[in-house]
């Protein structure tokens, strides 16, 4: 008891200790233990931080609602301060009292989408915006119920790292740091959530996810849609994803746009005769729903391997390629046109 004391005077400081034992736990992904769901959920409610399977990826989760645990979500991830996070609830209905207008764009995409990887963006009381969602992983749901918290949860690495797909993703990165990891298996779509901003009336879609463009576009109508280097131009982002890099991993990665993997192995190949070891994403060979599910887990597993270059053929920017082709925009060094 004495030692948990400390840690949690720590963490209330501020300083991030190293030495936490954090608490390893396995669930069934579909029907989680009532116990492990309960520890989790007494941590949270007391300032503590829990990472957890999602049907995107594995999110690092905080009382919403505890400035001074919020705070150290930030320090931990080593996380821009004014890169926001999205609060998680079980319902739409959870949010009432934390945004001033459910508009009926935001209902109509809550109707359809939700639970799942939708993030909305509306206003807040106070004139500035919060980023919601309601997501439908049996793990997150259970914890968000027992908790009685709104949840605010990134994703569960360091920043700018590939986004975990797996509870050893999150080991790697904060084991030691946090006080829960959850293994419930594979992440479901392997990509964060698609989000979109309603906060001014006319829906602008910040980042693409499993949830595509065109689906939006089916219920809304027209939905705007910026490229990912006006990301880069927003002084106080909206949404994570945007203005700083992400995704990257250790070795640079060369995105290969307008080839063929013939093209890819070419270019490849050029750095081989260099001495160099090269890890190739071939995404021909795989359907796009394939590609984004084990996207992050491959780039994780190029930094285990130790390549020195990542060459990454590109896909069509359609359905979920868009969102595909957002993540290797944002993790790439240079991007090769053909």
């Amino acid at each position: 008891m004495r030692q948990r004391q400390k840690i949690q005077k720590m963490l209330r400081s501020g300083v991030r200790p190293n030495f936490i034992n954090t608490i390893h736990a396995t669930v069934d992904a579909n029907n989680p233990d009532s116990a492990v769901v309960g520890q989790a959920a007494e941590i949270l409610r007391q300032g503590g931080l829990v990472a957890f399977p999602t049907e995107t990826v594995y999110g690092l989760g905080v009382n919403a609602q505890d400035a001074e645990a919020v705070a150290r979500v930030y320090q931990v991830k080593g996380r821009p301060s004014d890169n926001p996070l999205i609060w998680h609830g079980n319902s739409l209905g959870a949010f009432e009292n934390v945004v001033s207008e459910i508009a009926v764009a935001a209902q109509k995409l809550a109707d359809i989408f939700w639970p799942g990887p939708l993030t909305l963006v509306l206003p807040r009381p106070s004139g500035q915006t919060l980023a919601i969602r309601v997501p439908s992983h049996p793990v997150t749901r259970a914890i968000i119920a027992a908790s009685g918290c709104l949840i605010a949860a990134p994703s569960a690495n360091i920043s700018g790292r590939p986004s975990p797909t797996k509870a050893k993703h999150v080991m790697e990165d904060l084991d030691g740091a946090i006080e829960m990891i959850i293994d419930g298996g594979s992440a479901q779509n392997g990509l964060e959530s698609t989000v979109v901003d309603l906060h001014t009336g006319k829906p602008r879609l910040l980042r693409p996810g499993a949830v595509t463009l065109e689906m939006l576009q089916d219920v809304l109508g027209e939905v705007e849609c910026p490229q990912p280097s006006d990301d880069l131009k927003e002084s106080a982002p909206l949404s994570p994803g945007m203005k700083y890099r992400h995704y990257a991993p250790k070795a640079p990665l060369i995105l290969v746009v307008g080839g063929d993997s013939a093209a890819v192995s070419d270019i490849a190949e050029s750095y081989t005769a260099k001495g160099q070891k090269i890890g190739v994403l071939a995404t021909s060979q795989y359907l796009l729903d394939d590609i984004a599910h084990i996207l992050f887990d491959r780039l994780r597993q190029f930094d285990e391997d130790g390549v020195s270059t990542i060459i990454a053929e590109g896909v069509k920017e359609e359905g979920i390629g868009l969102a595909i082709m957002n993540r290797l925009k944002k993790a790439a060094a240079e991007v090769i046109t053909l």
